[in-house]
């Protein structure tokens, strides 16, 4: 018994003497404008866990044990963070007095340029949405510049695509499954509710997932955390759109405990910056919380955002040349009017219920279960039995005439003569008609009425020989998670969660206008028969509109994962580990019995099951209260995406042959030093992806023996590449100096290089072949030997110097300059084939294929570096006690013109058709490229109620 109370009196003593070398820090946080005490601002003390919320009076309370200088940091949606210098003096209260909140007109507003940036609206939704999307509320030089000066060129924090990264909306991941990418216009135009949010760059540790290598974006819409007051937003932009209005409401928690915040938009534009490229949107928001209890909460977010965007064509240098870069071939005159006839629509709301349950003090449940339904449909021309509609087809253009393309003429021993005369006639006649030419399609699709004379008297309608469709995903997406947060001790944390989601994603071919015929069969009219028929149940089918035709079936996936993450705190050094397990189930249910392949397009596959796991941890050291070094690394595998594990979903139940999930390694180590004048971070990091498969879809001349397709060289392929493996390699660098009490400056550095480091497998799939009665349609082309090819479709070096002036009486003016260098064309997988070099007739190796020549052909092309300069600038005033702040920018004030991507056509696929047709000079399927914005202005004006 005595050593019991001696033990306890130990613990006294110790707890006591401990306490005593407690530092308090007492202070009230006020409004900079209204001078109104500011309840729930954090304040923390950086590089540690101590931290505490304002109460009703704007007063804080906090207790630190840490010894020396330190950081203390006030941060809060809607205001500016207050970094300030403090000295802890044990056992001695110190009282920081009256701090000031300066409200965040100038650093919230850039905010609403994210949606210009054309990144929530990629075809591909893989540009540099992860960097425009999720920097919003970064306050890092290097991430602002990312997002609003870099975003412009299609730039990717660490040449990574947004699937690398998780996107999560209170709690629930947003990734699609079928891509594993955000669909960022799910949420466009709703900036001004989507504020509130937390980000780990990298591998770096997330509470709410176990995160991917590009990092983790938490947003929330919990009703209570809004700051109470009305916002009115219009904007005017040249860019995606020309004008947008936004008006918000946010009630804040009444003494009933309800919260509601709602939002509405509109966005829309005759024509962005490139021509015929129209724009429509609109966005519906609303959360509303219930306070339960001191411990429970609900709250419900439901949002629908439909857009539709009109799409701009890649064009070949020759296009390019006879127009100019902001040529579009997608669109045509219609009475008058520009139609666009290639046209993204997205119509998918979004329904979510949150249970916010605090357990305890130290312990936190938030469960969650989303429904998003809806569809997304990308409208293209379809003919049967007509010349093409596109405007830049290549019989159309100069180059025709010009080209060795095509032109048999053996190892091309010089003796073809171009046909200037038509190809002067060709390029005066695309010159006069550049354009879709909608009348011809509308004439072709009705015959003329006769009368007894035989004289026309009319035209009527028939079967149409042009239509206008719609690639449609229609999909239902039903969630479920819960995550837990616990503070172990003092010094330890515990976070994980487990989500459980479902996909059925209907896919099918939706006819939207006959274009004035009558109907449209449902064949393939390049093949004949039984094998020309869509669906063999249904044979000869006459579509109007509003039928699927062509291809229907369903795409099923179940996915389950976990992760498991313990963080431990303590004064000079933190260290954490997580873990995470999963598992996906994928399906196709063929609705359609396809006449090429009758037996294995009707009907469910097999399911094909994936199982992945992951790990990873970090360190921190802190040097001192200024200055720390952290790493963090991170090591998991990954199921393919639902998009890349079924050959040719379109037709067929077939797997990929030899798919295998990607395997991912990445590590990072940082530098930071902060202060209230000088900001520093300096970052290297390694990532290596293995076993990536994708899948394309192209025709290709000269690719098969006579043998192989049935006396045709030529094909329209579906083609495979298999363990492509990706090494990126870099460093960052972020540099903030406030100069004075008005003036900073920043610089921004990004340099990397990333790479193929594999030479993956390349399958080809001819459709023809299963049309045929043979066995084989798939064919192994061996490797393509991509090692050490640049990646494509991003610079992979950028710098950014700015000055920035803030001016006392609310008003700012900033200046950036931006040089963007080393960025590549996507290079053709098949051309890099040892295949690619033999006679697909004799299946030699064609004599005038030389080593000299190859390299030349097949040399990867780099991009002109170019300069970009930014202006923005911003005032705020009080008028009738209510606040109204301007918005200006001016990017690329010198209108450069330059490309941001481009690829090579596959559609030469030996040597000898890509040798001739480049030899020319005048090649027919030259590479094509697409260009980035000119000069573009945007105008805010914010008014806060």
């Amino acid at each position: 018994m005595e050593k019991k109370y001696l033990l306890i009196f130990i613990l006294l003593s110790f707890t006591f003497a401990f306490a005593q070398q407690e530092t308090t820090f007492t202070g009230i946080v006020i409004d900079a404008k209204t001078q109104n005490p500011i309840e729930n601002i954090v304040v923390s003390i950086q590089n540690s866990s101590i931290t505490q919320l304002t109460n009703t009076n704007g007063k804080f309370e906090l207790h630190s044990s840490i010894q020396g200088e330190q950081l203390l940091l006030l941060h809060s949606q809607g205001y500016k963070d207050l970094l300030l210098k403090i000295n802890s003096n044990p056992e001695q209260t110190v009282n920081l007095g009256i701090l000031q909140l300066e409200d965040n007109f100038s650093d919230d507003v850039p905010a609403t340029l994210i949606t210009l940036l054309d990144s929530d609206l990629s075809d591909d939704n893989s540009s540099s949405e992860m960097t425009s999307g999720l920097l919003q509320s970064s306050k890092d030089a290097f991430m602002q510049a990312s997002a609003f000066n870099w975003g412009q060129a299609r730039f990717r924090v660490r040449g990574l695509d947004s699937e690398n990264g998780t996107m999560m909306l209170n709690g629930m991941i947003m990734n699609k499954i079928y891509d594993g990418r955000p669909q960022w216009s799910n949420w466009g135009g709703l900036n001004d509710v989507l504020r509130n949010q937390e980000f780990s760059v990298g591998a770096a540790a997330s509470n709410f997932t176990f995160g991917g290598i590009l990092g983790t974006q938490q947003i929330s819409t919990r009703a209570s955390t809004y700051r109470k007051g009305a916002r009115l937003i219009f904007s005017g932009s040249n860019t995606t759109y020309n004008w947008r209005a936004n008006a918000t409401y946010a009630s804040g928690m009444n003494s009933k405990g309800w919260a509601y915040v709602v939002s509405a938009g509109k966005r829309m534009g005759n024509e962005g910056y490139f021509d015929g490229t129209s724009f429509d949107a609109e966005s519906f928001f609303m959360s509303i919380e219930k306070k339960l209890s001191n411990k429970h909460s609900l709250n419900f977010t439901g949002f629908y955002t439909p857009n539709s965007r009109g799409k701009n064509s890649a064009n070949t240098n020759e296009v390019t040349e006879l127009i100019n870069e902001k040529y579009n071939s997608y669109w045509g005159f219609q009475d008058g009017e520009k139609r666009n006839a290639r046209v993204k629509k997205v119509e998918e709301p979004l329904l979510m219920l949150n249970h916010y349950f605090k357990i305890n003090e130290k312990a936190n449940l938030n469960s969650s279960v989303m429904y998003q339904f809806g569809k997304v449909g990308n409208s293209t021309i379809d003919y049967q039995n007509a010349n093409s509609p596109d405007p830049t087809y290549y019989r159309k253009l100069p180059s025709y005439y010009t080209s060795l393309y095509g032109k048999d003429i053996g190892e091309f021993s010089g003796e073809f003569t171009p046909d200037y005369e038509n190809a002067e006639l060709n390029k005066k006649l695309f010159l006069e008609d550049p354009q879709i030419n909608w009348d011809a399609m509308y004439q072709a699709n009705q015959q003329p009425t006769l009368n007894a004379d035989g004289v026309i008297t009319g035209y009527q309608p028939a079967q149409s020989h042009y239509v206008l469709y719609e690639d449609r995903t229609d999909d239902k997406t039903f969630s479920a998670n819960s995550n837990l947060n616990i503070q172990i001790t003092e010094n330890s944390f515990f976070d994980g969660g487990i989500t459980f989601r479902n996909l059925k994603s209907h896919q099918f071919q939706y006819l939207l206008d006959l274009l004035g015929g009558e109907y449209f069969e449902d064949i393939d009219a390049f093949y004949n028969g039984d094998q020309a028929q869509s669906d063999l149940q249904h044979p000869n089918r006459q579509v109007k509109k509003g039928d699927i035709y062509g291809y229907n079936y369903n795409l099923q996936a179940t996915i389950i994962d976990a992760f498991t993450q313990f963080k431990f705190n303590y004064n000079k050094f933190d260290f954490y580990l997580g873990q995470t397990y999963s598992t996906s189930s994928y399906q196709r249910e063929g609705l359609y019995q396809n006449g090429i392949y009758p037996t294995t397009s009707l009907g469910k596959s097999e399911k094909v099951h994936f199982e992945n796991f992951g790990f990873k941890g970090g360190f921190t050291y802190k040097i001192s209260g200024k200055q720390w070094l952290f790493f963090n690394g991170m090591h998991l595998t990954r199921a393919p995406s639902l998009r890349n594990t079924f050959a040719n979903s379109r037709l067929n139940n077939s797997v990929v042959d030899g798919i295998e999930n990607e395997n991912i390694n990445s590590a990072e180590a940082n530098y930071i030093f902060r202060s209230p004048k000088l900001k520093i971070r300096t970052t290297a990091y390694y990532t290596l992806i293995k076993n990536t498969t994708k899948t394309s879809f192209f025709y290709a001349e000269g690719i098969f023996d006579r043998g192989a397709s049935y006396n045709n060289t030529d094909a329209f392929v579906s083609q495979t590449l298999t363990h492509l493996d990706k090494k990126n390699i870099g460093a960052e660098l972020s540099f903030e100096y406030q100069i004075s009490s008005t003036l900073k400056s920043t610089l921004s550095v990004a340099y990397g290089n990333y790479t193929y480091n594999s030479n993956p497998n390349v399958s080809i799939t001819n459709d023809a072949n299963a049309a045929k009665g043979d066995t084989q349609t798939t064919f192994d082309f061996g490797e393509s030997y991509l090692k050490n090819y640049k990646q494509s479709g991003m610079p992979q070096q950028a710098y950014s110097v700015g000055l920035e002036y803030r001016d006392p009486k609310y008003w700012w003016l900033g200046a950036n300059i931006n040089y963007l260098a080393e960025s590549y064309i996507d290079v053709s997988s098949i051309a890099r084939t040892a295949r690619f070099y033999k006679n697909p007739i004799s299946g030699l190796v064609f004599p005038e294929a030389t080593e000299e020549r190859a390299r030349a052909l097949l040399k990867q092309e780099k991009f002109d570096p170019v300069s970009l300069l930014n202006i923005s600038g911003g005032k705020s005033w009080r008028i009738l006690g209510k606040y109204v702040g301007l918005f200006t920018s001016i990017n690329n004030v010198l209108d450069k013109t330059y490309k941001t991507g481009g690829f090579e056509q596959a559609r030469n696929a030996n040597f000898r058709a890509l040798n001739q047709d480049v030899s020319s000079g005048t090649p027919s399927f030259g590479p094509k490229y697409y260009y980035g914005y000119g000069r573009t202005y945007f105008v805010n004006l914010t008014i806060s109620l």
